[in-house]
């Protein structure tokens, strides 16, 4: 199958994530006027989604590996629709929050199902190359979500958002069986006792290696996800941008993200995925560097939105990347592998930027002092990775009934 096909299928699947998170942000007051609650109060439905999102993916992953990626795919895009549907008829909050933490399950066994298929068609650079290729079809839902659900408000009210995203997950659903799966060599499940859907997660952890690729990635995201919680803080309330110009710096970010996603896929044809991400993790942590130099002198707001935009493009090369070096190791638990490193992304940074909302406070030398801290263990990561990958795989021992993790093509 066509990697641009395989890309748009996936892509299309991974952006359910984006669309639940953000097609809605513009329905809040209405949500909280029509349940009797405050718009605090409906943004722990958002909480509750990403909460369920990252934990579910622990238990997704393993039963991608044994019951195989169709079922698992398939059953969450059924769960997702079914739980959007009970959304828009939710009468109060707590019952939109159950359905919502519902829908998160069914999220999460669609997000660890994409990156474990991508492994199980192709690794190395060409995985990387991939998983870049389905990031840059996902950028548009973050991108357009808001805007979707505006217009959705202008013609309807905030339930035929999640009946919009029900209809989007049953679509989805019909065309992965009759475009994908019917298309892709398949891979036969690991038919391995029960009790491996937990010890599997051993076989992860103890591979330094693919551990390193994960808690990279996850810093990465962390100082990102920071820039991200704090954004209009620093847009609107330091610099004073309105909501507009607010709305376009962010699309901004996005677009940055897009174009080095964009030269990481041509410099995947000439270079290994290895070595371009340590260049775009030490590259990250200058802009990083550039941007506390900058709060410090009090620059004018062009430069250090030229420094944001650098920081959160880097992760249009890092995410594919260190995606791709993760997962080549585990060619039968790549769903295993891709729910530890999903789930251990989102809670960690989670949990950095809600700690980051406590000690910054309204300044934003602290805010970027916290990205800082993230993006130097990334790099700390990043150096000696490859080094240590044929090592690795070397010292790596094979438990029975387990998959056995095998190294990567590194170049000489």
């Amino acid at each position: 199958m066509p990697h641009y096909q395989l890309a748009i299928l996936l892509g299309m699947t991974v952006a359910l994530g984006p669309l639940a998170l953000d097609a809605y942000l513009p329905a809040f007051p209405a949500i909280a006027g029509d349940l009797g609650v405050s718009k605090a109060d409906v943004g722990l439905t958002l909480s509750a989604y990403v909460f369920a999102l990252g934990l579910a993916q622990l238990i997704g992953g393993p039963l991608s590996d044994r019951y195989g990626r169709q079922r698992v795919l398939l059953l969450g895009l059924a769960v997702f629709a079914a739980a959007a549907f009970m959304v828009a008829q939710a009468d109060s909050l707590n019952e939109m929050l159950a359905w919502r933490v519902v829908q998160g399950v069914g999220g999460a066994f669609c997000a660890v199902s994409v990156p474990a298929i991508v492994r199980d068609q192709c690794r190395g650079n060409e995985a990387a190359r991939l998983f870049g290729l389905i990031g840059l079809v996902m950028f548009i839902a973050p991108a357009s979500a808001p805007a979707l659900g505006s217009a959705l408000l202008a013609v309807s009210n905030w339930p035929a958002i999640y009946y919009a995203l029900g209809g989007y997950a049953l679509l989805l659903g019909v065309l992965l069986h009759y475009r994908l799966f019917r298309r892709i060599p398949v891979r036969v499940p690991a038919r391995t006792p029960v009790q491996s859907l937990v010890t599997n997660y051993l076989l992860v952890l103890r591979h330094r290696v693919a551990m390193r690729f994960i808690a990279l990635q996850t810093l990465a995201f962390s100082a990102m996800l920071v820039f991200i919680t704090h954004a209009s803080f620093i847009y609107q309330g330091w610099f004073g941008f309105s909501s507009s110009a607010f709305a376009a710096l962010f699309a901004a970010n996005v677009a940055a993200m897009a174009v080095l996603n964009l030269v990481n896929r041509r410099l995947l044809l000439r270079f290994p995925s290895v070595h371009i991400l340590r260049t775009a993790v030490a590259t990250q942590h200058l802009a990083i560097a550039l941007l506390i130099l900058l709060v410090l002198l009090d620059a004018p707001s062009w430069a250090v939105v030229a420094c944001l935009m650098a920081v959160t493009g880097c992760m249009g090369a890092i995410v594919p990347n260190s995606l791709a070096g993760a997962l080549d190791y585990f060619p039968n638990l790549g769903g295993t592998a891709a729910a530890l490193l999903g789930a251990t992304q989102f809670t960690v940074a989670g949990a950095v930027s809600a700690l980051s909302t406590r000690l910054a406070g309204e300044a934003l030398l602290p805010i970027v002092l916290i990205m800082a801290v993230c993006s130097l263990g990334a790099v700390l990561l990043a150096n000696g990775a490859p080094r240590a990958v044929q090592r690795q795989a070397a010292m790596q021992a094979t438990p029975q009934g387990l998959d056995a993790p095998t190294p990567p093509s590194t170049p000489r």
